[in-house]
């Protein structure tokens, strides 16, 4: 079986001050504080999740 792709998602930016949805889609990423990280499934949806804050997080690829 292959191993599914994954991501690791450091949140580096505070949803201080941005609108709701922002903020709803650092929560639905996982992430709630800054220097938070996640290993997420590398699927179309959690990359487009992570473009619309691509400002507030930073993305290595494992």
């Amino acid at each position: 079986m292959a191993q599914k792709k994954t991501l690791t998602v450091m949140q580096t930016g505070s949803p201080i001050g941005r609108k709701a949805d922002q903020r709803a889609t650092l929560v639905g990423l996982g992430l709630n504080k800054i220097n938070r990280t996640r290993v997420l499934e590398d699927t179309p949806s959690v990359r487009g999740m992570i473009a619309k804050v691509a400002h507030l997080v930073k993305v290595v690829e494992a």
